[in-house]
């Protein structure tokens, strides 16, 4: 069982040994890729899907037949309860211990670094993230920082332009309005401007703490490292309901969920933001995943299967601004779930193949490729209850009860483990509230987005709007030229 940081060996890494790209880094798929020649949607599986429950209810009858649909949703249901309540033992075991871990192999391995970040339309916080960023602890001879404009429409530009005519560090890159690939696209023109041995992203509204960098690199150490993931704090947590509800769920979902991943499978998901993965690994692959709306999941995937691994680091601390309105998070997490649902359907035939994996580490990486669709089962299962109470479906209602009870029981868990080892106030235990209406709309964002992805509605990435009003860092912005004016 790992309980912290990756084991940390003497001397550089080897060359990975890694198979043929996987995806170009500016074009179509290759053959062999998932995404080559397969349509987006599968419509017609969920037309099998309606008609085989037609079938089923017309010969058995409709009440049989939902009493085994809501046998099979138990099954499912007390596979995540246990799952959820493992991560959430392990973490409130190990974890508060490794966030106060002694400060191993920080300066004794120090690789070449790229530090990646897109920006679209971020004017309100890009400021405070270069700010961030040039207040790294990482030699500067070991680092390249590269900030791509994507086609902004407002100031983001020039505020890039006028930070990299005061700081010589800072490379910006400009991209034409219309270049396309979402924040694929803008990290894979960066991967073209540098040469280095690890490549670490941020997003436009993260300001990592100075250590985050060496953190993050010195598992690279271990040839078998192909990705590394950080941890992201919300640091906006007071600015709305909304906003408080994400920072507990962040709580959970880094000091739990991840953290009983990495504890208990050694497998943890390269979450695309305070991440690292290593060049030579990532250009094998052909670079990030142009066909996605998620590039991290499909990142993850593509690392797991090239035969690598990727490691979790709580103590590579970076924070972010949370979403602060319903149609924000309804906006974020339709895109997080159109694309993980998409990674399901493109990896799972490719999973169930892989050599590099064990059945138990299949298994996991499945239950987490689905976690889009549980908050969908779980609307299921809420309308199978409401049928019940109205007398339609073959089981008592008190067998019901299990189902229900683990919709809720095994994320409040985590939910609840995270709050205690964050050390939040404790009056933040009032927050758990704010997760009923939250968990409701996701069984709404969820099955919506699974609806889209089946029927092959188009869909294209949409960045997150941010509303820059906290920061972590002393911001001394500098002067920023008018529209029109030469330089």
């Amino acid at each position: 069982m790992v309980r912290g940081p990756s084991t940390l060996g003497p001397g550089p890494p080897p060359a990975a040994d890694v198979p043929p790209a996987a995806v170009p880094p500016g074009g179509g798929a290759p053959a062999g890729d998932p995404h080559a020649g397969r349509p987006e949607g599968r419509p017609l599986v969920l037309l099998a899907y309606a008609c085989g429950f037609a079938m089923v209810a017309l010969f058995h009858g409709l009440d049989e037949t939902l009493g085994v649909v809501a046998g099979v949703l138990n099954v499912v249901f007390g596979i995540y309860f246990c799952r959820h309540l493992g991560f959430a033992v392990a973490a409130a075991r190990w974890a508060e211990r490794d966030m106060l871990a002694a400060d191993v192999g920080l300066s004794t391995y120090t690789p070449t670094v790229a530090v990646f970040v897109g920006c679209k339309n971020e004017e309100l916080v890009v400021d405070g993230m270069v700010t961030a960023l040039l207040a790294l602890d990482y030699p500067a001879d070991r680092l390249t920082l590269v900030v791509v404009d994507d086609g902004s429409d407002d100031s983001t530009g020039a505020r890039l332009d006028a930070w990299a005519a005061r700081e010589p560090r800072l490379r910006v890159l400009h991209r034409p309005p219309g270049s396309g690939g979402g924040k694929s696209g803008a990290l894979n023109d960066a991967l073209h401007l540098v040469d280095a041995e690890v490549a670490v992203v941020f997003d436009a509204d993260h300001e990592p703490e100075p250590t985050a960098l060496r953190r993050l690199v010195r598992h690279f150490r271990d040839p078998v490292v192909g990705a590394v993931m950080g941890r992201c704090v919300i640091r906006n947590g007071r600015d709305s309901q909304m906003a408080s509800t994400v920072f507990v769920d962040f709580l959970s979902g880094y000091l739990v969920n991840e953290y009983g991943r990495q504890a208990l499978f050694e497998l943890p998901a390269y979450g695309g933001a305070n991440c690292a993965v290593r060049m030579s690994t990532l250009r094998a692959l052909g670079g990030w995943n142009p066909h996605t709306v998620t590039e991290d999941t499909d990142l993850t995937l593509r690392v797991l299967l090239a035969g690598q691994r990727v490691r979790y680091d709580l103590s590579a601390v970076d924070f972010e601004e949370a979403v602060v309105s319903a149609q924000r998070f309804w906006k974020q997490r339709y895109r997080w779930a159109r694309g993980h649902q998409k990674c399901f359907r493109d990896y799972w035939r490719p999973l169930m193949r892989c050599p590099h994996l064990s059945l138990v580490e299949k298994v996991e990486t499945t239950l987490f490729l689905l976690v889009y669709h549980v908050p969908l089962l779980s609307g299921i299962g809420l309308l199978l209850t409401v049928l019940r109470a109205f007398g339609i479906g073959d089981l008592p209602i008190v067998a019901l009860l299990p189902l229900s009870m683990l919709l809720f029981v095994g994320p409040l868990a985590e939910l609840s483990v995270g709050l205690l080892i964050g050390r939040v106030e404790r009056r933040a235990a009032w927050r758990l509230l704010g997760f009923l209406p939250a968990f409701a709309l996701s069984i709404w964002i969820t099955t919506r987005a699974y609806v889209d992805g089946m029927l092959g509605r188009p869909y294209t990435w949409v960045k997150t709007s941010r509303s820059g009003a906290t920061s972590t860092v002393t911001v001394d912005p500098p002067v920023v030229a008018p529209a029109g004016t030469a330089s």
